[in-house]
């Protein structure tokens, strides 16, 4: 596929590409220059699947019964309490 290099510096990603590796407007890409000076364009992930990948990695630290938020709103509500807030 070729696509061609705008006035500012900007290229189109052919829809089969983007289409192949679910490549979506925002994105970002990785650009690098490899051996012999190819060019290497990598897509990042979307935030949304990071955030989704990380959601309860850390519940392996926890132990069994553990409510960490649980835990922070009382603590909260004491501070609140012991300020006079409520």
């Amino acid at each position: 596929m070729i696509t061609t290099v705008t006035g500012k510096n900007q290229i189109t990603i052919p829809a089969a590409l983007a289409r192949e590796l679910n490549i979506e407007a925002g994105q970002q890409i990785d650009w690098q220059i490899g051996e012999d000076g190819i060019l290497i364009a990598r897509p990042l992930p979307k935030r949304g699947d990071l955030a989704q990948q990380l959601a309860g990695m850390g519940r392996a630290w926890l132990d069994e019964g553990d409510d960490p938020i649980a835990d922070l709103i009382a603590e909260r509500i004491q501070d609140d309490e012991d300020e006079g807030l409520q």
